[in-house]
């Protein structure tokens, strides 16, 4: 019974623990990665709800401010101390009426102004005597006789928030008193939060931000002014937003969340960036208990596997001791194949020697076959020309006396072209017209072609093929394929050959006839392979064909026609105007 090599069932066990750990760790990979998607998402989604909460504090906050500065202007206008004071030109005591009424409600600042726009009297005695008279607060109160709301850009940066109403005595404008509202303390009670906080009015401009360059300007333009200032800074930036699912957008580099409501007073929106910092820490805390877990687990399948691995060392030191018997025993086989071998190369010798007997009558064939044919020819020729003579027609008889001259010059190329046949060199070619090898091959199976009664087709161009070749060797490949077919449609009734040249990128020379087609296609072209009756071939024909062909740098192929018979096609490298012109 065979017993099982020593290490297969560890080697296997290997693998498997491979296969194992490469598992464990693609599902580490695959739960880590799906735990951090989830988180994210979840905590995002609970800090966006804590940011909106956060901006509907802050709207109300602004809105109870506007309100209750609102309605300072339309108090103070119906005060008669304050319109004697514009009548009358007296404002000693204004201020300090100013300064209790800011007290009481609670405003930022109060300001008197008189017809000409200068302040008479404010809170803030700094700006008594400035003249307001340009400001728009000042024009549009004096246009307007309700509390009217501007926004006024500050030099230093900023904006100014204010209410201002005009006030009339017997019907006529004599001064306007200006209220500010005091938004900016908003601003600095959203920097104590991590969440970065703009108000925009009606036309897109940031009036209050907890990052002073943003104000002035449009929320694009606010948030393109902080890039990340270097290719690392990018880098790092590009690393940490791995797993924020698609920021909002950008503050100072960093991504952020971006959350907006709507605040109900002239169109004004608040609009709050929050950072990723308390997602990311929180999703990173469970990402690291999960991280622990699987780097014990795999420590303890490492553990395993180094143990396997001692006692996987001790089997292979078994192994080790059976290896070298074998060697030991694999060394005496050697010595006895090597007397074998002494033993096959006498043998060889002798093989050789068949060899070289079985090549010497190959080539004796190849000659017959080869000579085969002109004889063939002149056996036809001069069986005619021994009819003619009997019948006085010796003119007639002179014309087959000239072609069996023909025939016997061609057997003599042939035999000293089979002489030379072992040397693959070109130097006999020679510029060929193919039309004229076509001739010649017919010329010579006429007599074949006749007694066949085989009906030739050929079609040839009207302009010279040209080809460098062997004349003779061609030749002799056209008469094989002739040939062929004549003996492919012996038994058929009509029997027909089509020969047909054309000329493109190669010279194609087809040979088409009507028999039964060729049987087995893969073998055709190997020596001494017919489908002959003993005595009519020896099947050379082809194989010496292809050889010539490939000499002549082209290519013989053969198929079986769709209609039925066989199609022998010859294709050779056409003669480029510059090659003749050289010859």
């Amino acid at each position: 019974m065979p017993r099982a090599l020593p290490g297969r069932s560890a080697t296997r066990g290997r693998w498997l623990l491979r296969g194992v750990a490469v598992a464990v760790i693609a599902i580490a990979a695959a739960v880590i990665w799906y735990t951090n998607a989830f988180l994210t998402r979840s905590f995002t989604d609970s800090t966006r709800g804590r940011a909106e909460v956060r901006l509907a504090l802050y709207t109300g906050n602004i809105l109870t401010e506007l309100q209750r500065t609102s309605v300072v202007p339309l108090l103070l206008t119906r005060d008669p101390s304050l319109a004697g004071s514009l009548t009358a030109g007296e404002y000693s005591m204004t201020s300090q009426k100013l300064i209790s009424a800011q007290a009481e409600i609670g405003a930022a600042s109060i300001q008197l102004l008189d017809i000409s726009g200068r302040t008479v009297a404010a809170t803030d005695r700094n700006k008594i005597g400035t003249n307001l008279g340009q400001t728009p607060q000042f024009v549009e109160a004096l246009r307007a006789r309700d509390t009217i709301f501007t926004v006024a850009a500050r030099e230093s940066g900023g904006f100014d928030f204010a209410y201002s109403r005009s006030i009339h005595v017997d019907g006529k404008v004599v001064g306007v008193i200006l209220v500010a509202a005091e938004l900016a303390k908003f601003e600095r009670g959203w920097a104590g939060f991590a969440d970065a906080v703009a108000v925009i009015d009606s036309s897109g401009t940031v009036i209050l931000a907890t990052e002073p360059r943003w104000r002035g300007r449009s929320l694009d333009e606010a948030l393109a002014i902080s890039p990340p200032d270097t290719a690392i800074g990018r880098a790092v930036r590009a690393t940490y937003d791995w797993a924020n699912s698609h920021p909002d957008a950008y503050v100072r580099g960093e991504a952020v969340l971006r959350n907006e409501a709507r605040v109900p007073f002239r169109g004004w929106r608040i609009v709050s960036f929050t950072t990723y910092d308390s997602i990311r820490e929180r999703v990173n805390a469970v990402l690291s208990l999960e991280i622990m877990g699987f780097a014990l687990l795999m420590a303890a399948a490492f553990w395993f596997l180094s143990r396997r691995a001692r006692n996987e060392t001790a089997v292979f030191r078994r192994e080790s001791a059976e290896l070298r018997q074998l060697n030991a025993r694999l060394q005496r086989e050697i010595a006895e194949r090597e007397k074998v071998q002494k033993d096959l190369a006498v043998a060889e010798q002798t093989l050789a020697q068949s060899s070289k007997l079985a090549a010497l009558g190959e080539m004796s064939a190849a000659v017959s076959h080869e000579l085969n044919q002109p004889l063939a020819a002149m056996k036809t020729y001069l069986a005619g020309a021994r009819l003619l003579l009997q019948r006085r027609r010796a003119e007639e008889a002179l014309s087959s006396f000239q072609r069996i001259d023909d025939l016997i010059e061609r057997m003599g190329a042939i035999t000293r072209q089979l002489k030379s046949y072992a040397r693959k060199g070109g130097e006999a070619f020679e510029p060929i017209d193919v039309r004229n090898c076509v001739s010649s091959a017919l010329s010579m199976m006429e007599p074949t072609l006749r007694s066949g009664k085989i009906r030739i087709t050929h079609t040839l161009p009207r302009t010279p093929v040209m080809v460098m070749a062997d004349r003779i060797r061609l030749e002799q490949v056209l008469i094989n394929l002739l040939r062929n077919a004549v003996d492919a449609t012996r038994d058929i009734a009509a029997p027909q050959v089509e020969i047909l040249l054309s000329a493109g990128e190669t010279a194609t020379l087809t040979v088409r006839d009507n028999g039964h087609g060729i049987a087995n296609l893969d073998e055709l072209f190997e020596p001494f392979y017919t489908t002959k009756k003993p005595g009519d071939g020896v099947g050379l024909g082809l194989a010496i064909s292809s050889g010539i062909v490939n000499d002549l740098g082209g290519r013989l192929t053969a198929r079986n026609a769709p209609g039925g018979g066989a199609v022998f096609e010859v294709q050779l490298p056409i003669l480029q105007d510059k090659t003749r012109a050289a010859e």
